[in-house]
Formats: structure tokens, C-alpha cells, sequence
């Protein structure tokens, strides 16, 4: 069993997009299937879904698959909220998590693959995808910061964790701007979805 676990953050209001953007159509499944189903093609030993708004409707979308479930019910602090409720509800037994955005299909389970190995090989407690410069998702994070995480500044997001310990960070280079691509509007998912093939 691989020691590496994943917290899915899938607890949004979508406010900006005026419908639960996870459940909308992608490549024949909804969007937040496509993102398990990336996570579940790397060798992850427990993938947990958090879930806080339209729960009812995302969790019938996703029962299907192998995936375990919790509820945060501070979702409308914000991200954050959600991280904190992920780690909160991880098993103890592994060794480190890595975090994903719901709204980020694109990651590629070789992406995915490729951090959990900088994290083997590199022996940091951090591990981030980099894209043409820029920082992108998910972010290896080992259960020597678990504790901390339910003490990251509210006013803060989980990058705060990087900024202060920046001697325990990785950097992983990427061809894949998946890293970097999610979907805030709904203008952001028509110009991905109406693209020629």
C-alpha cells in the first residue's frame, strides 16, 4: 500500500460561477469525477473528498467511486476551512498529503506521480509543481506539518506553510500547465469546453 495520501477540496460555494461548477459536464463525466479519476490513476493509498456545499449533489456524483468522504461544515470560511477539515480527518498511518483543488481536471496523473517521487527523493517536507515559473497544484505536504495545519493564520492560505518553512520546499518542474488551470467563472468553462479538438 502506497503511504501517500490525497485531500480533494470539493467544499466551494462557486459563487462566481452561479451553479456548482464541480458537477458541470467534462469530457463525459462531471468535473469533479475527472479530478478523482486523475488522482486515482497515481499511486495514491487513500483519497478523501471533502465536501461542504451542495454535498447532497456531489456526493451522489461521485458515490461510485473509491473515495472517502467528509464534511466540512466551516465551508464558507473559505479553502482553508477545508484543508484544515482534510487533514483533520486523514488516517494517521500515512506519511505524507497531497492537496488538490476540485476544480483543477487537468492534473496529470504523471505530474502527480512526479512529485511523490521529488518527495522520496529529496527528503523536503513540501513538494510543489512548477509551470513556466509559476507554482501550481496539488502541494505534497508531509504529516510532520499535520498538526500545523490547523494552525495556519486564518487571514493566510496553505501557502503560508511554504513561506515559512521555504528550507523544506521542493520545486518540480512541469510540462503541463494543467498545474495552473482552474475554473472560476463561467466563462472559464465555456471558452475550455467550446475549444476545437
Amino acid at each position: 500500500m502506497n503511504n501517500i495520501c490525497a485531500i480533494i477540496l470539493a467544499a466551494g460555494e462557486s459563487k462566481r460561477m452561479n451553479a456548482p461548477k464541480l458537477l458541470l459536464p467534462f469530457a463525459g463525466k462531471t468535473m469533479i469525477e475527472m479530478v478523482i479519476d486523475n488522482v486515482l490513476q497515481a499511486d495514491i493509498g487513500f483519497v478523501l473528498v471533502v465536501l461542504g456545499s451542495y454535498r447532497k449533489e456531489i456526493e451522489a456524483a461521485i458515490r461510485h467511486l473509491p473515495v472517502n468522504i467528509c464534511f466540512n461544515e466551516n465551508y464558507k470560511k473559505g479553502m482553508l476551512s477545508s484543508v484544515k477539515c482534510g487533514f483533520e480527518n486523514l488516517p494517521g498511518k500515512y506519511e505524507a498529503a497531497l492537496v488538490f483543488p476540485g476544480d483543477q481536471p487537468f492534473i496529470d496523473p504523471v505530474v502527480i506521480e512526479s512529485v511523490i517521487a521529488a518527495y522520496r527523493d529529496s527528503g523536503k517536507g513540501m513538494v510543489i509543481p512548477v509551470y513556466n515559473g509559476k507554482r501550481g497544484h496539488p502541494l505534497l505536504i508531509d504529516f510532520k506539518y499535520r498538526d500545523l495545519t490547523g494552525r495556519i493564520p486564518e487571514e493566510e492560505g496553505l501557502r503560508w506553510l511554504a513561506a515559512t518553512f521555504p528550507e523544506d520546499v521542493v520545486e518540480v518542474d512541469t510540462s503541463s500547465c494543467g498545474i495552473l488551470k482552474d475554473f472560476d467563472n463561467i466563462e472559464d468553462y465555456l471558452s475550455e469546453v467550446n475549444k476545437k479538438p
